[in-house]
């Protein structure tokens, strides 16, 4: 499979160089050509992520645990309410996170929705296996692939653990195209039924961008004159024509209509221009923030490539070459939007990380033996964030604040009204506590346009909305709990409000 002419020559050997001890015995007693050896380091990467689980709530983790909250309570299974109001999104990771919740207990819906995004990091890693070997069969270099996946920086230390639709999304979209590029190998229209079905779950996951992601990866296969027959094949036809379908029957018969345009218009948003001096910023820097993310690979890669041709590597292979053209088309339009970010293509970076470990196989043992080495640096560096590091920050700055309030806010406002009107990271992370922390009651909900006494959470002090009752230092936010009526007279002596630092314990 790979040319023994571009394997590295051991006048470049970097085992001459003083390495760790623990790295080195490492190397010595697991076998890199024995795909065991790289499935139990994915399994140790895989315990690296159990930690996150017990981390309070980061960023606006807790838009998704309050949704399904909201739609378990008022029977809300079409629509997703946020404080009562309609987000017009797609409800798969709600779902999920309602079943499991109520199996787990509401009280751990922020573990269960993080389990849901660890699990589908992880599936995504077996879905890359999957297809590894069946490009190369070789099950030692599936597995390598997997381990790639996986600590990925921007999937490892972030992306992979925290409670958000993306990685999901990832997963199905990724499956889908996996399933497509099988069945045009070994051309079994059976595996085009199970991608066109990822394909739909990731619509009802995310987006409508799923179809793209999909049909470039089809435009590209289609170019060989073999594949484009099997897809006009009625079998072929049959599948992809149902999957349109249902996207076209879910937002126009299931969910009422007006769905769609707010989703084409979120599309188009990121293609409406900004300032002149953000897009340059943006054009130049995404590929290198794109590196950043597929560290320590692509600083492998760069660093062992340094005075070598990869390309009589990448020309041997012409399933790699399909693999660039996938990535490379669907990356343009993230690079050229002005609005963009790079976790909008995480369904590319399996994809990633079918190149970068192709070319690192490709380069001999001394480059697995690097991997292996990077691979223990960076599972102890991970170690080190999930259980020191980050609980620290959590601890002593943002994070077990936001429920140390949220506990405070529930006896202040015991007996009264009380409504969230901050959209807000923080008011965000405090109203889920509340939420949970109040259950049986109803979970909360944006102020009416007309209430005569209670609290209601706000980003600002806005007369209009109440008085001052507390104020919250969170971080680097503030939030405040306003008061309005006979509320305001409960709490503090002589109708004083009170600015409570909660940045520490």
């Amino acid at each position: 499979m790979w040319s023994r002419g571009c394997t590295v020559q051991p006048g470049n050997n970097l085992s001459q160089q003083k390495l760790p001890d623990l790295p080195r015995q490492l190397s010595n007693l697991l076998d890199f050509n024995n795909a065991r050896t790289w499935w139990i380091l994915y399994a140790a990467a895989v315990v690296s992520f159990l930690p996150a689980l017990a981390f309070y709530y980061v960023g606006e983790e807790a838009i998704h645990p309050i949704v399904a909250l909201e739609m378990w309570y008022r029977g809300e299974w079409l629509q997703q309410p946020l404080y009562g109001l309609y987000l017009k999104r797609n409800p798969l990771f709600h779902w999920l996170v309602i079943f499991f919740a109520n199996f787990f207990g509401w009280e751990q819906v922020l573990s269960v929705a993080r389990g849901i995004t660890i699990s589908a990091t992880v599936l995504s890693g077996i879905v890359a296996a999957w297809l590894a070997r069946k490009l190369y069969r070789d099950n030692a270099f599936a597995a390598f692939t997997a381990l790639i996946y996986l600590t990925l920086e921007d999937v490892f230390f972030y992306r992979g653990w925290l409670a958000y639709v993306d990685p999901l999304f990832a997963l199905l979209v990724f499956s889908s195209i996996a399933c497509l590029w099988v069945a045009t190998l070994e051309k079994r229209a059976g595996l085009l039924w199970l991608g066109t079905i990822a394909l739909f779950g990731a619509f009802m996951t995310k987006a409508l961008t799923a179809y793209v992601f999909y049909s470039v990866a089809v435009m590209v296969m289609a170019f060989r004159q073999e594949n484009l027959r099997f897809f006009l094949r009625p079998g072929s036809l049959l599948p992809h024509l149902l999957a349109v379908a249902a996207p076209v029957l879910w937002l126009t018969w299931v969910t009422g209509g007006g769905q769609q345009s707010i989703m084409v218009s979120e599309i188009l948003l990121k293609f409406s221009p900004g300032s002149l001096p953000a897009y340059a910023k943006q054009l130049l820097t995404f590929p290198f923030l794109i590196l950043a993310h597929l560290l320590p690979w692509s600083l492998v890669i760069l660093y062992w490539a340094r005075g070598r041709h990869l390309n009589p590597i990448a020309s041997e292979s012409p399933q790699l070459t399909t693999a660039f053209w996938i990535i490379g088309l669907n990356f343009i339009p993230y690079w050229i939007a002005p609005h963009s970010h790079p976790r909008y293509i995480l369904p590319l970076h399996p994809l990633f990380a079918l190149i970068l470990a192709y070319l690192m196989w490709g380069l001999g043992d001394q480059v697995k033996t690097l991997a292996m080495r990077v691979f223990v640096a960076v599972l102890a560096l991970k170690l080190i964030f999930v259980i020191v590091a980050f609980p620290y920050y959590q601890r002593h700055y943002r994070g077990e604040n936001y429920e140390v309030a949220a506990r405070e806010i529930l006896h202040r406002t015991e007996g009264h009204q009380l409504y969230s009107s901050y959209f807000g990271s923080s008011g965000l992370n405090v109203t889920a506590y509340l939420d949970i922390f109040r259950l049986p009651q109803a979970p909360l909900t944006f102020p009416p346009a007309q209430w005569e006494s209670g609290f209601v959470l706000a980003h600002t002090p806005d007369p209009a909305l109440g008085r001052i009752a507390e104020q919250y230092r969170l971080g680097a936010e503030n939030l405040y709990l306003l008061c309005r009526g006979s509320a305001c007279s409960t709490g503090n002596d002589n109708n004083s409000w009170s600015s409570k630092p909660f940045n520490s314990r």
